[in-house]
């Protein structure tokens, strides 16, 4: 079609789809899952010595994301049997500076989120990250779906939604474009990599099917070697 930088139709189309297929009011494409992050704990309005729980085995991003805006990432161990955050030890951890949770769902096993949000009745037929006020998604190769690299911030909530999109387009001001309106940076998926995550989605309920079918044969296969703890 031509058009090959950001803010092209394929990139508003992604960005509605992915919202309908989470059950969320607004998505915003980025350039990856790391910029997601960054976006996320600034738009939550995040201050320099506030805490921010993120597990001890997960990708750098969290951390970084955390100590960008100058504040302080607090490690909680994780569980051996799915690798995710120990909930048990969550509240261990709180304190009067705690302002988040990075809650990251690792190697496909969803945490238990009726015990961090609880809210067992709503849970069971929301899809991992649909809960919190935002949640972040990464598409790089290895992911569910991937755009090459991209990544997608989704909320229900207006005003974090247009800072979210303000954040990833540099802050250009409304009434003047260029007295920006804060420190943001250039975190805009492109119209190409939108097209490509709009043809994956179509495929996702296959691609999580393979995905559990090729979990289980590595699970079945390795249960029993001695070698494995």
């Amino acid at each position: 079609k031509g058009w090959v930088s950001s803010n092209g139709p394929e990139v508003l189309k992604f960005e509605d789809a992915f919202a309908k297929f989470l059950n969320k009011k607004y998505c915003i494409s980025v350039s990856s899952g790391t910029a997601a992050l960054e976006i996320a704990v600034k738009a939550l309005n995040i201050k320099k010595n506030d805490e921010i729980i993120i597990p001890n085995f997960t990708i750098i991003s969290n951390a970084l994301a955390v100590i960008k805006q100058g504040a302080k990432p607090v490690l909680v161990d994780s569980d051996l049997n799915t690798w995710n955050i120990k909930i048990d030890e969550i509240e261990k951890k709180i304190t009067k500076r705690t302002k988040a949770i990075i809650a990251t769902h690792i190697y496909n096993f969803p945490i238990d989120m009726d015990r961090i949000l609880k809210i067992c009745k709503k849970y069971k037929k929301k899809r991992c990250g649909s809960f919190g006020d935002i949640s972040t998604f990464s598409f790089y190769a290895n992911k569910q779906i991937t755009t090459g690299e991209g990544g997608m911030l989704a909320t229900n909530n207006l005003k974090l939604y247009k800072k979210c999109c303000s954040l990833r387009n540099l802050c250009f001001g409304k009434k003047n474009r260029f007295n920006h309106d804060d420190i943001g940076w250039n975190y805009r998926m492109s119209n190409i990599q939108a097209a490509l995550g709009l043809s994956q989605l179509k495929n996702i309920k296959s691609i999580v099917k393979k995905k559990f079918f090729t979990g289980n044969e590595y699970y079945q296969r390795l249960k029993n070697n001695k070698n494995l703890l």
